[in-house]
């Protein structure tokens, strides 16, 4: 069959289809809504998915963002305050609760760890600023507290082997400050050696705490900062007579008593003599 004739037949094919459309659509029009339907589906499911994946994931992120900044930054400004005395580190308490809720809302593990790293980071810290005196008890609730975001974190089987080793190793910073040692030091261990933590910071600070535990191998003790010093006490001033129109004004030492003034006696004149016993005659 030569080609000029298929040509002939299929557009002959074409438009008795268009022409029987109407009758075919009829015929068939709940398998159209039905069809329809389901691709007005596809295309909303698609479009969702697109808007969670770029728009609120990016909304994530800066959010992600501005709580893991606020750590370091609500740092800062707890120590500056503590070097005047005050006590300022119940401003981490709303951050800590701030990361927690972001990683429960969270879908992305990889966000949701850093999120609870940071977070048992900010509860150590809260401690370590206190100025008040801390109780055993309070010292193991709060680690409690940071064991637990650590845990959560590597519960979320980051895909970031950065996120894992920091996790891990804030678990070994937690025994440490609980005074257990050997156990900090199986973690660092642990740590220091994984293949999978390669290259990371956390390795390299894990091996760094081996090194130096030994020199440490004491209980973290928090204790109250020191009181303000006491200014030294001003030495009276005493005014000594000077000259009648401006007295003299000399500090007093504070260490040796002031010298006792001196009396002076008035001088009493010498008789004269009496007449008698000028104008009586000498004896031979």
């Amino acid at each position: 069959m030569r080609s000029d004739h298929r040509h002939e037949l299929k557009t002959n094919e074409l438009a008795d289809w268009i022409a029987n459309f109407p009758e075919w659509a009829h015929e068939n029009r709940t398998s159209l809504v039905a069809a329809a339907a389901v691709i007005l589906v596809a295309l909303l499911v698609y479009f969702v998915s697109f808007y969670r994946k770029n728009v609120v994931s990016v909304g994530n992120q800066t959010r992600l963002t501005t709580l893991v900044t606020e750590v370091p930054q609500q740092m800062t400004r707890i120590a500056s305050a503590t070097m005047q005395g005050q006590d300022e580190s119940y401003i981490l308490v709303q951050t800590e609760q701030d990361l927690q809720d972001f990683a429960q809302k969270s879908s992305d593990n990889d966000m949701a760890a850093l999120a609870l790293i940071q977070r048992g980071a900010a509860a150590r810290a809260e401690l370590h600023y206190r100025l008040s005196e801390i109780s055993q008890d309070e010292l193991v609730k709060q680690i409690a507290k940071a064991q637990t975001s650590y845990q959560q974190a590597l519960d979320r089987k980051p895909t970031l082997p950065s996120l894992a080793a920091a996790a891990q190793y804030g678990l070994g910073l937690c025994e440490e400050e609980l005074g257990s040692f050997d156990k900090a030091a199986e973690i660092y261990r642990e740590v220091a050696q994984k293949p999978d933590y390669t290259g990371t910071t956390a390795q390299a600070a894990a091996a760094y705490r081996l090194r130096i535990m030994p020199d440490y191998k004491t209980a973290v003790a928090f204790q109250p900062a020191p009181p303000k010093p006491v200014p030294p006490p001003v030495p009276p001033i005493q005014v000594q007579p000077g000259s009648a129109s401006a007295p003299t004004v000399t500090p007093t030492p504070q260490a040796a008593p002031a010298a006792p003034a001196a009396t002076v006696a008035p001088q009493t004149p010498a008789p004269a003599p009496s007449k008698s016993d000028t104008n009586a005659p000498k004896s031979n």
